[in-house]
């Protein structure tokens, strides 16, 4: 337990063309075909379906080597990231109780000093002045009384964050909001899929310079990393959800703002798997996790970065990235959106998983 717990005070930073019929690759798009099986339901964009390169070249992204191609069938997809006040009329609905919200069970971490079995959650404070950026606890801690009600601690408030995105919320929130919605998370190739809009091998979602004619388009972290936000943005932490302008399928804030849960697990050689393969269809996912820096620990993969990415550090703001997080833990940078089926037909069946030895459990999710 005393491991566990002490993982919990870690980091875990590492996240409009519907209707179209066909877009010419030669141009910069990739394929894409399908009209919305169905009306589009409030709040969400039809994905055409189609096939695109995913992953980086990137060097810094090693995880995301090589790029390959993938295929993924039509899907829809939340405008934005969920919000406060969504999050909020789910508790009220059903009475539920996020994992940050749940004081720790002595019989669960045997050994733990009772000292440390208290409900919070993993929050970013700017330390007074510059500190290497090779030991994250300069700038993460785990805060008591953190949750969704209270980002920054049990002082800190939402009242006036209703329209921004819910944080703190660990995987198991997610799927349990997901549940109530009718809805799911998306894989990581759907996710990754959409935050392109339509463009192929493009740095960002909207193209390749960061501020095309001096145009902030995310929010993520400007100044000096990770002492000093200058807040160029706008903004120092959380912006209100859609603040920023969509990329080509509709979609806001697929860049920075907030890290968002994929359902697949985050392998650092699972891309290789894939390329070996040829073209993926509807990947799923790994069949378990492993990652070299923590191995034994399990991990989700985390997509689209944050206000807190910036080139000095992270630069996970670009769609080939990859983050990655325990499913237990929640920090003050990371929430969702969710993807609904289009429910077209049988072939949505064809899925891909990668065949990797069990290094870890497999759990169903």
């Amino acid at each position: 337990m005393a491991k566990r717990m002490e993982r919990r005070k870690r980091p875990f930073l590492w996240p409009a063309l519907a209707g179209i019929a066909l877009v010419g690759m030669a141009a910069g798009y990739v394929w894409l075909e399908g009209q919305p099986p169905a009306p589009i339901p409030d709040g969400m964009a039809w994905i055409p379906g189609g096939t695109f390169w995913m992953g980086s070249d990137d060097p810094m992204f090693r995880d995301a080597q090589p790029v390959h191609q993938v295929e993924v069938d039509g899907f829809f997809m939340d405008r934005t990231e969920v919000t406060n006040e969504q999050f909020e009329r789910f508790v009220k609905a059903t009475g539920y109780v996020t994992v940050a919200e749940r004081v720790p069970r002595a019989e669960d971490y045997p050994g733990a000093p009772p000292e440390n079995l208290v409900a919070g959650s993993v929050v970013f404070t700017a330390p007074s002045g510059p500190v290497p950026l090779d030991n994250h606890f300069q700038w993460w801690s785990y805060v008591t009384g953190a949750s969704w009600r209270h980002p920054e601690g049990k002082e800190s408030t939402i009242d006036d964050k209703m329209n921004h995105p819910v944080v703190h919320v660990a995987y198991e929130d997610a799927t349990a909001f997901a549940t109530w919605a009718g809805k799911r998370l998306p894989t990581e190739a759907e996710w990754e899929y959409a935050a392109r809009g339509g463009l192929v091998k493009k740095a960002y979602t909207w193209g390749d310079e960061f501020e095309p004619d001096g145009k902030t388009m995310a929010n993520s972290f400007q100044g000096h990393f990770p002492d000093h936000n200058d807040a160029h943005d706008g903004f120092i932490t959380t912006a209100p959800a859609g603040s920023f302008p969509p990329n080509g399928f509709g979609l806001y804030d697929m860049a920075g703002n907030v890290w968002e849960w994929t359902s697949d697990w985050y392998r650092h050689d699972y891309f290789q798997a894939l390329a070996s393969a040829g073209v993926a269809r509807n990947p799923q996912g790994p069949r378990n996790s492993f990652d070299p820096s923590e191995p034994g620990v399990q991990k989700k993969v985390h997509k689209g970065g944050s206000y807190l990415c910036t080139d000095q550090y992270c630069a996970r703001y670009r769609p080939g990235g990859r983050g990655k997080g325990e499913p237990d833990t929640g920090t003050s940078h990371l929430g969702f959106r969710l993807v609904k089926d289009a429910q077209v037909g049988a072939h949505k069946q064809t899925k891909t998983v990668a065949p990797f030895d069990q290094t870890s459990p497999r759990r169903e999710t």
